[in-house]
């Protein structure tokens, strides 16, 4: 006999294991020396969220892009939304894996709501602004810049999990019975 159905317990140790893989991608992306942006092939020009280096070779000549205010902003929400994810882990951790404590996770829920809100306005400058910037042909968003879209995501996705959560508080604590969606008999 075969069954297929959802355990919730699991949730509790899921969701802040899928926050804490959004803090590294998010730690990955920010602290990147490149892979934001590369030209063709990165055979003259890349950049990270920090800088951008010109050149051929072993010769390259960068410059930082902190002078620009619209990288300041970039970095100060992509800093911002890392704080946010870090304390909502921190309170997913307490809420969930030490103790059940329901009311916490619509607050969880808002705070990585929050926080994909900031690093989507982060993550749609960073293009816009480089483009107006250096607009020499043609240039790749890379593996860095899809790390911080990659943890943006895994927030969105965790975020609508904490705010549906406290429906299902007897699931949770291992109450209610367990819900199969397919039994062969």
């Amino acid at each position: 006999m075969f069954r297929c159905g959802i355990s919730y317990p699991r949730c509790r140790w899921i969701l802040p294991l899928l926050l804490l893989f959004a803090i590294i991608f998010d730690i990955i992306a920010i602290a990147a020396q490149s892979g934001w942006v590369e030209d063709e092939n990165a055979k003259t020009h890349y950049a990270s969220m920090w800088k951008q280096c010109r050149g051929r070779s072993d010769q390259w000549d960068c410059k930082s892009l902190m002078e620009y205010s619209w990288a300041q902003a970039v970095a100060a929400l992509m800093i911002i939304g890392l704080i946010i994810l870090i304390i909502a882990f921190i309170v997913s951790v307490v809420a969930l894996c030490c103790s059940l404590n329901i009311p916490l996770l619509p607050f969880i829920g808002g705070l990585l709501i929050l926080a994909v809100i900031v690093q989507i306005i982060a993550l749609i400058i960073y293009p816009v602004k480089f483009n107006e910037l250096i607009y020499e042909g043609y240039y790749d968003y890379t593996w860095a810049y899809g790390f911080g879209w990659g943890a943006t995501i895994l927030m969105l996705g965790c975020g609508i999990l904490f705010c549906c959560l406290p429906r299902y508080e007897d699931e949770l604590s291992g109450i209610g019975k367990t819900k199969y969606i397919y039994s062969s008999a």
